[in-house]
């Protein structure tokens, strides 16, 4: 297994919000997790960096190398690291209301377990597929959903931004949680929102399976969404399931 991932400010933002890291625990198993953080000046950095921080410290101890112990993990360690961020912004009234996306997933031999919250995607790319493992969970993917909206109108929607989730907030935070088998040769790819609105998929697909190292294809994959208007950050972490673990 071999892991790379890359952020970028793109080319509209004066800052950073997202943040990306790998982690490894006890049992030598791998947590990648991507952050999309939202906010005030500072705020959103902030937010997604206590995410990925404090998920990658409870990793860091654990000795989990079961999918059911990695599901529960990421209920209870989403919820702890959702009050952190809630409570920074009740101590610091200028980052209050700051919030973040969160994708992650535990890689545990041929199997990963996902969770997420908020509209960063996760994508398996096997046998020359690009296939969605996560549902956004946003206001113009509600509206799509329903019928109301048609694809091409989610694309250009005024309110395309507007989660319907995020971490950060008071009380009980809901994650969604599923298991995916993996095979060799086939890709996960975590992003934030930065790629998937100015990448389409079948431009996705055709950098992950190109000719390239996978740094050069992460490369490849920011700058096609800088070429395209770089309309906000963009963090790409691209994990390739082959020969020994490598990150």
């Amino acid at each position: 297994m071999e892991i790379q991932f890359q952020s970028d400010i793109g080319k509209r933002r004066n800052m950073n919000q997202d943040y990306a890291n790998v982690f490894t625990n006890q049992a030598g198993m791998y947590l990648a997790i991507l952050a999309d953080g939202m906010g005030g000046h500072l705020a959103g950095d902030v937010a997604s960096k206590m995410a990925v921080d404090g998920l990658g410290a409870a990793w860091s101890t654990s000795t989990i190398a079961q999918p059911e112990e990695a599901a529960q993990w990421f209920l209870e360690e989403i919820q702890k690291v959702n009050e952190a961020i809630y409570q920074e912004g009740i101590d610091h009234p200028e980052m209050q209301g700051m919030g973040t996306t969160i994708v992650s997933a535990a890689l545990l031999d041929e199997k990963f377990v996902l969770a997420h919250v908020g509209d960063s995607r996760a994508y398996l790319i096997q046998n020359n597929r690009l296939q969605q493992l996560t549902d956004d969970h946003s206001l113009v993917n509600e509206l799509l959903k329903s019928g109301e909206i048609t694809k091409e109108m989610a694309a250009i929607h005024p309110q395309k931004n507007v989660l319907t989730r995020s971490v950060g907030i008071a009380g009980t935070i809901k994650t969604d949680v599923s298991e995916h088998q993996c095979h060799q040769e086939d890709y996960l790819l975590l992003c934030s929102d930065g790629l998937t609105n100015m990448v389409s998929e079948e431009n996705i697909l055709a950098i992950v399976e190109s000719d390239q190292t996978l740094e050069a294809k992460t490369k490849q994959l920011i700058n096609a969404a800088n070429d395209a208007g770089g309309a906000d950050n963009i963090t790409v972490l691209l994990i390739h399931f082959e020969g020994e673990a490598r990150p």
